[in-house]
């Protein structure tokens, strides 16, 4: 599920997790000349170049399933079709309509704007975002259910994990990487997922694209009544794993 430079950089962010716990959060890397670590708390947002769309969560794409109203056409109405590969569907009299990149009230506007004065004075379109495809993220590793989620309003990370069930008997919570691309760069960050449930530092967003790895404690599988006291780390580390275009 994730890529070769996201498997080399697992072991890695394990080794600075144990240098940031023992130094205090000062952490020096060499070796991998595309590795860096960059100044901030938290992973910078997508822009609105990374989803061909300005607004968010709601943003439609390719095999989203949307509804249509036209308010008094009943024979206009769609139900649940389904946006096709390309970003666009079919509507009747109109013909192909972009819908991809569109907000819903976006996408509303593009087809009033269409319908209007050749085949209706002044229409009235609703559209609704039913079941989206295109906006989900990844998780994988050590969690019971792994597998692609659905974003639809708000996520975070602790969010993220409980949607997949929860954390195994061998998660290795201190260790939980979130992959993000962009404006074409690609960046990583190492969270201590123990540290965010006592509240000592905020639980991250995440958005769509968005690929969620949680660590393996090896240890615990080999001696499950050993317990390790590492302090959490005061933030997360930010890494910059270089352009990915």
């Amino acid at each position: 599920m994730f890529n070769r430079a996201q498997m080399v950089l697992v072991p890695v962010m394990a080794a600075l997790l144990a240098s940031a716990c023992s130094t205090g959060g000062a952490v020096q890397i060499g070796g991998a000349s595309n590795l860096a670590v960059v100044p901030s708390d938290s992973l910078p947002a997508p822009t609105a170049g990374d989803y061909a769309a300005a607004a968010r969560p709601f943003i439609i794409g390719p095999y989203d399933i949307v509804s249509i109203d036209v308010f008094g056409n009943e024979d206009l109405n769609l139900k649940e079709i389904q946006v096709d590969a390309g970003g666009r569907i079919t509507f009747p009299l109109i013909g192909t309509v972009e819908m991809a990149g569109k907000t819903p009230g976006e996408a509303a506007r593009t087809i009033e704007s269409m319908l209007k004065g050749r085949y209706l004075r002044n229409p009235q379109v609703t559209v609704n975002l039913t079941e989206t495809s295109s906006q989900v993220i990844a998780i994988s590793g050590e969690i019971k259910k792994p597998g692609i989620y659905p974003i639809v309003g708000d996520m975070t990370l602790l969010k993220a994990i409980a949607r997949a069930e929860g954390w195994t008997e061998f998660s290795k919570k201190r260790e939980v990487l979130v992959f993000r691309k962009v404006g074409g760069q690609q960046y990583a960050a190492l969270y201590d997922a123990k540290a965010i449930e006592r509240g000592q530092y905020a639980d991250p967003e995440l958005y769509p694209n968005d690929t969620v790895v949680v660590g393996d404690s090896q240890a615990r599988r080999n001696m499950k009544d050993f317990i390790t006291v590492v302090p959490p780390i005061v933030g997360p580390l930010i890494f910059l794993l270089g352009n990915n275009n």
